[in-house]
């Protein structure tokens, strides 16, 4: 058979609504510069779909410094790996200030989150090694996880019962391999918005010897006192083994770093080949990085005023009768009971009738039955776009309520 035979009979669980829903569900094009109100199909809408949590992206001071940076140096210095001829002292300053930040003693600038998530997964463990992980961990974990040669075990998402059970498991196998047991989980699950439950996590340290993982990709500068993160948050922070954080999401830019012990962040240094073998970040976004980490500490009322807004637009939510789940983050997830065919109906009225543009989560990410829509709430979000956004979901969610989306989607398949 011909390799490509089933690409054709098979675009995947995705790719097989391709043909009706790019550039609109899927791939969609927002225009315009990073806000809280955006182009979409040339209306303006609020958008709740950006990863801009702090208000980065647009600051005076970090475009300044940004377009500064990219005059001075171009985007191709350093060339090369950072291994190789990709090193400067820029690259080393931006590492060490944020693993203070963190309030670790060593940190390790990488150039893209996803690749060195995976990357130090993989540079971790041995054959001999188990890994343990969350059930709801994102796919740069997964994926990780997927190149581990050795034994690998999933416990029900932050269930600290399923977790032991499985520590058992592992601790029987790595008693006779001689390896080691990682855990790895989230700060905050970005679907959902929980935090990870690493209090409970942490209190079985002790008993089962296993070294601790944490992707704080959305709770780095949105959580704790200091914005340091989930880890923070809990009073955990210090039992966190190896803490990572991207760059996409409080800070606005492009990369991502890890923080730790001395020796860990030296052995990963050495041994993560999507560092070794991939060019260095660039100096701009090692210069802008630097910025918007000043801002993070310097500016405690962008914080603040991405949690008036996540607070209002949450509580006025839960205050209508909709269901968050069980978000203790930013993140607020709208969970609905209905169709693809009605979730597309319901998008399509939002963005087309009320210019509210958030992102649409159905079957395969998310059981059958179930809809959920996803608002990442920002610090240049304004009380009249919770205003807005609420008097729209009511609206919509009383048309889901009457089966108006369901007879509106019968409706578009016979035409």
């Amino acid at each position: 058979m011909d390799l490509f035979n089933k690409i054709q009979e098979n675009a995947g669980p995705l790719g097989k609504y391709a043909d009706v829903a790019e550039g609109y569900y899927i791939f969609p094009k927002l225009e315009g510069e990073i806000a809280n109100r955006m182009i979409f199909n040339g209306k303006e809408v609020i958008v709740w779909s950006v990863n801009n949590y702090l208000g980065l992206a647009n600051h005076p001071e970090v475009r300044a410094v940004d377009a500064m940076a990219a005059g001075d140096f171009g985007m191709a210095y350093p060339m090369g790996s950072r291994m190789m001829s990709g090193n400067t002292d820029s690259h080393c300053e931006l590492e060490e200030a944020l693993a203070k930040f963190v309030d670790k003693p060593a940190g390790l600038l990488v150039n893209f989150g996803y690749q060195a998530m995976s990357s130090c997964i993989d540079a971790l463990l041995s054959r001999q090694d188990v890994v343990v992980y969350d059930s709801d961990c994102h796919a740069c974990i997964v994926d990780g996880v997927r190149m581990h040669m050795g034994k690998r075990f999933v416990f029900d998402h932050n269930d600290m019962e399923s977790l032991e059970k499985n520590l058992k498991r592992a601790t029987n196998l790595v008693n006779k391999t001689g390896g080691g047991i990682l855990v790895i989980s989230e700060g905050v699950f970005g679907m959902r918005g929980e935090q990870g439950d690493l209090k409970g996590i942490i209190a079985l340290k002790e008993k089962y010897g296993f070294r601790l993982l944490v992707d704080d990709a959305h709770g780095f500068g949105t959580l704790g006192t200091t914005g340091a993160g989930a880890g923070e948050e809990q009073g955990v922070q210090d039992q966190i083994d190896v803490y990572f954080s991207t760059f996409a999401k409080s800070m606005a830019g492009i990369g991502a770093f890890f923080a730790g012990e001395p020796e860990i962040m030296r052995f990963l240094k050495y041994n993560m080949r999507s560092q070794i073998f991939a060019k260095s970040l660039p100096m701009p976004f090692v210069i802008g990085g630097l910025k918007r980490l000043e801002l993070l500490k310097t500016k405690p009322e962008l914080k603040d005023n991405l949690w008036k807004i996540a607070n209002a637009l949450q509580s006025g939510l839960r205050e209508r009768g909709f269901n968050l789940g069980q978000t203790t983050s930013c993140v607020t997830p709208v969970i609905l009971q209905g169709t693809v065919g009605e979730a597309t109906q319901m998008v399509n009225d939002l963005r087309n009738n009320f210019n509210i543009f958030c992102s649409i989560v159905v079957y395969p990410v998310i059981p059958k039955g179930m809809i959920l829509l996803r608002l990442i709430p920002t610090a240049v979000h304004t009380m009249e776009d919770v205003t807005e956004t609420l008097e729209a979901f009511t609206v919509v969610a009383e048309k889901l309520r009457k089966g108006i989306y369901n007879e509106e989607f019968k409706v578009a398949r016979i035409a």
